[in-house]
Order: C-alpha cells, then sequence, then structure tokens
C-alpha cells in the first residue's frame, strides 16, 4: 500500500491518448492519460467507461450529442453506447476500466497499458 501522486505521474507522459496504468482497484486499472485532439469513435461492448478530468476540459461525444467535462466532473458512458472523447487544449484524465479492456474496444487497435 502506498500514496500515488497524480501530478507526479501524469509529468512522467508526454504523449496523447497514451494510458498509464498507476494503480489497481479490484479488479480495475486504475490509469492516467493526457487528451488533445479526437480520439476515434468507438464503444465497449460489455463495460461502462469512467472519466474523471483532473485538469483542463474535454468534450465527450456520443452519436446525437456533445457533453462538456471540466476538471472535477466525472461523465460515465455507459456499455454499448459509441462515443469519442476530444479535448482542443490538452487535459489530464484518470480512468477506470476492467483489466484487459482495450481502449478502442478493439484489440487489433489498442493502446498498450503501461504500468508507471
Amino acid at each position: 500500500m502506498k500514496t500515488v501522486n497524480l501530478a507526479g505521474k501524469l509529468a512522467r507522459i508526454s504523449s496523447h491518448w497514451d494510458p498509464h496504468v498507476i494503480a489497481d482497484y479490484n479488479d480495475n486499472d486504475v490509469m492516467v492519460v493526457k487528451f488533445q485532439g479526437a480520439f476515434p469513435f468507438h464503444l465497449h461492448e460489455d463495460t461502462d467507461d469512467f472519466f474523471l478530468v483532473l485538469k483542463g476540459e474535454m468534450v465527450m461525444e456520443l452519436e446525437d450529442e456533445a457533453h462538456p467535462v471540466k476538471a472535477g466532473e466525472i461523465f460515465v458512458v455507459p456499455k454499448g453506447v459509441t462515443h469519442r472523447p476530444r479535448a482542443d487544449q490538452e487535459c489530464e484524465v484518470l480512468l477506470i476500466e476492467p483489466k484487459g479492456v482495450p481502449n478502442t474496444g478493439d484489440p487489433a487497435t489498442a493502446a498498450a497499458k503501461p504500468r508507471i
């Protein structure tokens, strides 16, 4: 057991859309990531998608609507809903998802999730 300094972990990341595992929670990965630009539309058939904006602002685009998500706010995308996060300026986000879930919903196009 130890504390995890989110700012310190995020300072080690220079890329965008590249989630890094910082802790385990039950059978979930707790990750930090930096967003800038738009991620591809995708969905997760079997799990919800959890986003907590730590710094900056993102927009969660769904098929027919868009939701701004500011620092200190959470957005949960229900399983099976097509979505994409977008950030005009760099933002920092904490993600929680079950271990082994590909960030794109497709193992062939998913980013690796290194531990830092």
